[in-house]
C-alpha cells in the first residue's frame, strides 16, 4: 500500500513540475500564484531537511585533543 502512495506522488511530482516551471513563464495569472507557493513550499521542506546549524563553523574544536 505504502509503494503505491509512494509511486503516486512520484508521477505527480515528475508530472507538476514541467507545469510549474512552464507556468512561472507564463500562462493565466492564477498558474503564477500556484507556481510561486510550489517553490514556496519546496524551499520551506528544503530547509527543513538540512541539519542545524548550531554556533559558529570556524573548524575549530573545544574537545582539546591535542598530540602529546
Amino acid at each position: 500500500m505504502i509503494l503505491i502512495v509512494l509511486t503516486a506522488v512520484l508521477i505527480l511530482t515528475a508530472g507538476g513540475s514541467p507545469r510549474v516551471v512552464r507556468a512561472a513563464r507564463g500562462g493565466p495569472r492564477w498558474t503564477h500564484a500556484v507556481a510561486r507557493a510550489t517553490v514556496a513550499a519546496g524551499r520551506v521542506t528544503t530547509a527543513l531537511l538540512r541539519p542545524g546549524r548550531s554556533g559558529s563553523r570556524s573548524g575549530s574544536t573545544s574537545d582539546g585533543g591535542g598530540s602529546d
